[in-house]
C-alpha cells in the first residue's frame, strides 16, 4: 500500500469518525500541511497509531470547545479533572472509530492510550503532518493533526 493511499484513507476515516462521534453539525475544511513547530495553545489529546499505520493523531481545541462538546454529549458542564478525562476519552472514541473504519479497508491498526496536554506548548517531530480544520456548530473550531510515518 502506498503512503499516499494510507494518508488518504486515514484522512477520510478521521472525517467519518468525527462525524460519528460528535453529535453536532460538523463542517470539515480543506486540510493543509503542518509547519513545525506546532503551537498547542490550550488543550490537546495525543494518541499514537501502531500496526500497519504508524503515526500520531492530535486533537487540538480550546478548553471551551471541549467543554461544549462534553456538555452536548452528557447534558452537563465538565470542568477540571472531569474535562481532562473527557478530552482523553473523546480522543479514544475518535481514534478507536478511525481504527475500526480502517480495519474495514484491511488495515491492522491499534491505538495507544491518550495523552492529554493542557496549557501552552510547542510540539516538534510532526514533520509531514496534516492539519484538518473542523468547525463544529455551537462549539467552535477543532483541529485534527495527522502524522503518518513512512
Amino acid at each position: 500500500m502506498t503512503i499516499t493511499k494510507s494518508v488518504t484513507d486515514i484522512l477520510n476515516g478521521s472525517i467519518t469518525a468525527i462525524k460519528s462521534v460528535i453529535p453536532l453539525q460538523v463542517n470539515v475544511k480543506q486540510p493543509s500541511l503542518l509547519k513545525e513547530p506546532f503551537d498547542q495553545k490550550d488543550m490537546a489529546v495525543l494518541i499514537g497509531m501502531t500496526g500497519d499505520v504508524r503515526g500520531r493523531i492530535i486533537i487540538d481545541a480550546a478548553t471551551e470547545s471541549f467543554q461544549a462538546i462534553g456538555s452536548s454529549m452528557f447534558g452537563m458542564p465538565l470542568e477540571g479533572d472531569m474535562l481532562e478525562s473527557f478530552a482523553g476519552e473523546l480522543g479514544n472514541m475518535i481514534a478507536g472509530n478511525l481504527s475500526t473504519k480502517l480495519s474495514d479497508l484491511d488495515y491492522n491498526m491499534d491505538i495507544t492510550p491518550p495523552t492529554v496536554i493542557v496549557g501552552n506548548s510547542k510540539m516538534y517531530g510532526l514533520k509531514d503532518g496534516l492539519i484538518l480544520p473542523i468547525q463544529i456548530e455551537t462549539v467552535g473550531d477543532l483541529s485534527i493533526i495527522l502524522v503518518v510515518e513512512k
